[in-house]
């Protein structure tokens, strides 16, 4: 009830509406402000930089994942022959019910009734020394796993690459877009002011008519422009495993060409030596190389005698097997007589046979033996003889490997440079070229607002503007493209 009254109260006080108005305003306007921080959270998850489409790619591309096992894979195979140096250990049991006369496993005897026999045994065998083949073999398996580890980082570095190849490519689409769009809008108020001076009797009709069909062309460069941007957009989506439903929109960077071009200062045979030491390739057949010089320490070993040390123990019951207690003792004859023809006797006691337990049988019957072994190879058929021969063939392979890496890093590394450089005269020739272009547009605008210059003439050099703005969009893309192959020579990581 007090309650009750206390808000009856405040209905009355005016300061209590104010406070509810003020309420319901904070309300709204958190609740704006929180479905507009949404919005943005869902627009910006939906724009991608170079940096998150290179972690994507690398983590959903199947490619890698594949590598990824094949590494599991030879990090178990290390992992196993590690373990191969530990003492072998087995036990076996069988059960057995005899026929006919057989020989009884715990008395060694022959029997000719039936029985039921268990044996349980349990044996173990260690290499005491075997020329250090289990020691090469996982030193081979050591340098087999980073050679996958290898691989695995060259793939990642390819990938990276790969991604912003088509990065770049749709950063390129993207900006023709915007240039195409701009040429239309140009090409847009050029039609209306030639129209207005049409109308006034300024220009003949036929300008009209060239300025239609020079706006007919923008508007399909511009559709032409955009199917590119989509093509590209696909093409880098196929790169990253990316569902192609998923909204996606690339991030276009402010890139200064004049920050990527100092790169360039230096000299291939640096920028090699830097690659020569991270490059996955060039490690992975390096690693193999090591691998293979293990691997034929190991198949050498094949050839020597082999010291094992063996311990066997076992157990075994037989139903048909007796055992004996002494009974009490009795009156027995002897056979032998006295002089009187009277029987001798003499007191012996008496034997009494019974089955053991299995569990006496098992206990009694243990037996167990150590043992060392030597293995000397006599012949197998050249098995171990053509084993070697093939890890020296291996070993040549590898060190054949290793040049063909080193070698065609290096021709990869002068010839990215020297793109580079070239690349970089491209840029600053294109440059040069549209600021020309630009000049020339803006003095034929100039006339042909004064009516100094002709429709033709003025599309012209409109035109030749466009490709030139187009070659220098293109020259300077290729050039932060050459540029990023450079950094990824350098093991940097790859980003705009």
């Amino acid at each position: 009830m007090i309650l009750i009254f206390v808000l009856l109260y405040l209905s009355t006080n005016p300061l209590f509406g104010y406070f509810c108005c003020m309420y319901r305003f904070f309300t709204v306007t958190f609740l704006v402000l929180l479905s507009a921080q949404f919005a943005k959270a869902q627009n910006n998850n939906d724009i991608w930089s170079l940096q998150r489409c290179v972690q994507y790619a690398v983590e959903h591309n199947i490619s890698i994942q594949q590598d990824v096992l094949n590494k599991r894979l030879a990090h178990y195979t290390l992992l196993q022959s590690q373990l191969a140096q530990l003492p072998s250990l087995s036990s076996s049991g069988s059960y057995a019910k005899n026929f006919g006369r057989s020989i009884d496993p715990t008395t060694y005897s022959y029997v000719d009734a039936g029985f039921d026999n268990i044996s349980i045994s349990g044996n173990s065998n260690v290499l005491l020394f075997g020329w250090f083949q289990q020691r090469n073999t996982i030193a081979k398996n050591r340098f087999s796993l980073q050679a996958s580890q290898a691989d695995l980082d060259q793939l990642k570095d390819d990938v990276s690459l790969n991604v912003a190849t088509g990065y770049l490519r749709t950063l390129l689409a993207q900006e023709q877009i915007n240039a195409s769009e701009k040429q239309v809008d140009l090409s847009k108020a050029q039609l209306a002011q030639t129209k207005s001076f049409a109308n006034a009797g300024r220009l003949p009709e036929l300008n009209v008519a060239q300025l239609e069909s020079q706006l007919a062309t923008d508007s399909s460069n511009l559709i032409n422009a955009i199917a590119t941007y989509n093509s590209a957009i696909l093409d880098l989506k196929t790169l990253l495993n990316l569902d192609f439903s998923t909204p996606f929109s690339i991030l276009a960077p402010d890139v200064q060409v004049s920050d990527q071009i100092l790169v360039s200062n230096m000299q291939p045979e640096e920028i090699y030596q830097q690659a020569k030491i991270h490059f996955g390739s060039v490690k992975g057949a390096q690693m193999r190389l090591e691998a293979a010089k293990k691997g034929l320490n190991a198949s050498k070993g094949a050839l020597f005698p082999q010291l094992s040390l063996n311990a066997q123990l076992g157990t075994n019951w037989s139903s048909n097997y007796k055992s004996y207690n002494l009974g009490p003792y009795v009156r027995q004859s002897t056979g032998a007589y006295t002089l009187t023809n009277d029987t001798v006797y003499r007191y012996a006691p008496l034997n009494l046979p019974y089955t053991p337990t299995l569990g006496d049988q098992l206990s009694n019957n243990i037996r167990e033996m150590v043992s060392a072994t030597i293995n000397v190879p006599l012949f197998n058929g050249w098995q171990s003889q053509y084993l070697v021969r093939q890890s020296k063939i291996n070993l040549q392979t590898q060190e054949l490997n290793v040049y063909q890496a080193e070698l065609t890093l290096k021709q990869n590394v002068y010839k990215a440079h020297n793109d580079a450089v070239n690349s970089i005269q491209k840029y600053y020739a294109s440059l040069r070229a549209e600021q020309a272009a630009q000049r020339a547009l803006d003095f034929a605008q100039k006339r042909y607002d004064l009516g100094l210059t002709s429709t033709v003439d003025f599309l012209v050099t409109q035109n030749q503007h466009y490709s030139a703005a187009y070659n220098l969009l293109s020259s300077k893309y290729d050039l932060i493209f050459k540029l990023k192959v450079i950094d990824y020579y350098l093991g940097k990581e790859l980003k705009l």
